[in-house]
């Protein structure tokens, strides 16, 4: 077992008040890998202290070249330690290896994207009259309470807290327990930077929702940025109402990927498999559901089927391995129920499957296939975040996009034809926030990334992921008649 890992609160590492404690295991073999100080109510309340004391009284919120150095030496750490960083995440949520040498190269692409933003925060003035003039300027919101969940704790984690900390504000992130340990690691060397006030940044884990509950509750937080499902992001939204906290919510998702009669139906089955099985489905924006032209719907369900039945389940440190483990048991457990409930008004065409031999001990599931005669399918109106996908099919292009906007969501979808103009007029037509053509899951720091509907507020990535954390503040003043 590894070293426990503590909260980081105000610049030193300290241990739950309670003394709890609690576990974090390997999804693909139920190793125990380590302990963490469970966090509760008294160490939110002291993170919350120092991230205001900081924003308040401290220069931080006013210098913007050390806040840019500060998340340039952040991402020259985190690229030092990548090899290990990987291997460490890999183990601790199941992530295939290649999965996570990219998640922690974008994170220190995203680190060094918003160091540059850092200094270029620029407000604006105006002349209202002869003598009457107002400054616009833009200042940080304050303290961000940031929740991160442990599908892709490292990228996510640094979507929200670069540009908290490019804009001047000061932050307390509550890690998802399943990767305390990774988070854990990534803190301690953003602890080893100078220049970052003691209590500018804060990290606590939970098993439970005190802390989260404190976050969202607490008028010392102004803003709360928070990463996961729909049903959790409604409950912040209305106990965030109580003091009117800012939110920028990124929640749940079930992308469409609509794929024309002309399209390579091989390179879109190949990329619509890659992204439906990216760790393991467990992605907002993992491709789920398949809207195929009639003329070519079963051409390529059958290319879908053949992929997917040929899939190689394996440890996620396996360089060979195509599919890992489900973060844990009762979440495989949650996608079989799923797959069993669609037979009711769906026909099964591929069937996940546990693994065994030597995976048996991890929560591994096979890929599943389902061909839908109901729109109101639970794989269609919820998410599902996991190894499934759905094929429907369509006779026109309204229809299309029809049956693609038939969701409560709108994260993300995928347009696939060789023709781009109607590939175009489709992704103009989807309601989405990210809609790729001949493509699905490409992110990138520069692109603002968000949902539309039931799957969030605001945008993070991209300059606006930057003006999310800030606010405007009018300067007017009179500079008096001339005096003859």
């Amino acid at each position: 077992m590894t070293q426990l890992a503590m909260s980081w609160i105000d610049g030193r590492w300290t241990p739950a008040g309670s003394g709890a404690k609690a576990q974090s295991v390997n999804p693909g073999t139920g190793e125990v890998l380590g302990e963490f100080a469970d966090a509760g109510l008294i160490e939110a309340e002291a993170a919350i202290a120092a991230a205001r004391r900081v924003f308040d009284s401290g220069p931080w919120p006013h210098r913007p070249r050390v806040r840019a150095q500060v998340l340039l030496e952040a991402a020259d750490l985190l690229e030092a330690a990548k090899p290990q960083l990987a291997w460490d995440l890999s183990r601790e949520n199941g992530k295939l290896i290649r999965d996570c040498m990219h998640e922690i190269a974008g994170a220190v692409s995203e680190l060094r994207y918003y160091a540059g933003l850092a200094r270029n925060i620029f407000g604006r003035t105006i002349e209202l009259d002869r003598n009457l003039h107002a400054m616009l300027a833009r200042e940080p919101v304050g303290v961000v309470g940031i929740i991160v969940p442990w599908n892709a704790p490292v990228t996510l984690l640094v979507r929200s807290l670069a540009p908290v900390l490019a804009a001047g504000c000061t932050a307390i992130v509550k890690a998802a327990p399943q990767t305390a340990l990774i988070n854990s690691k990534v803190f301690e060397l953003i602890a080893g930077i100078e220049a970052l006030p003691a209590g500018a940044v804060n990290m606590l884990v939970e098993t439970g929702n005190d802390v989260s509950k404190q976050l969202v509750a607490s008028p010392g937080v102004d803003m709360v940025s928070y990463t996961g499902s729909t049903e959790v992001g409604k409950q912040i939204m209305e106990a965030a109402a109580k003091t009117l906290k800012r939110l920028n919510l990124e929640l749940g998702g079930n992308a469409p990927c609509v794929v024309f009669a002309d399209a390579d139906l091989d390179h879109a089955a190949a990329g619509i498999v890659r992204a439906n099985l990216s760790h393991a489905g467990q992605v907002c924006v993992a491709a789920s559901r398949v809207i195929a032209h009639r003329s070519i719907a079963g051409e390529l369900e059958s290319k879908l089927a053949e992929r997917l039945r040929a899939v190689k389940l394996g440890f996620a440190d396996d360089p060979s391995t195509e599919l890992g483990p489900l973060i844990d048991k009762p979440s495989r457990e949650r996608i079989r129920r799923l797959v069993m409930a669609s037979k009711e008004d769906a026909e099964v065409v591929v069937e996940g499957v546990d693994a065994d031999g030597p995976l048996a001990a991890g929560a591994f599931l096979s890929p599943s296939l389902v061909r839908l005669r109901d729109s109101r399918s639970p794989l269609v109106t919820d998410e599902v975040f996991g190894p499934v996908l759905s094929v429907q099919s369509f006779d026109d292009e309204a229809e299309a996009i029809d049956k693609a906007n038939d969701s409560r969501f709108g994260l993300a979808a995928s347009v696939w034809s060789k023709d781009l103009r109607l590939a175009q007029r489709a992704a103009m037509s989807i309601r989405s926030g990210s809609v790729w053509i001949n493509g699905h899951m490409r992110l990138f720091p520069e692109v603002e990334t968000g949902g539309y509907r039931e799957s969030g507020i605001g945008r993070l990535h991209g300059v606006e992921g930057l003006e999310a954390f800030l606010q405007t503040k009018a300067v007017t003043w009179d500079l008096g008649a001339v005096e003859e």
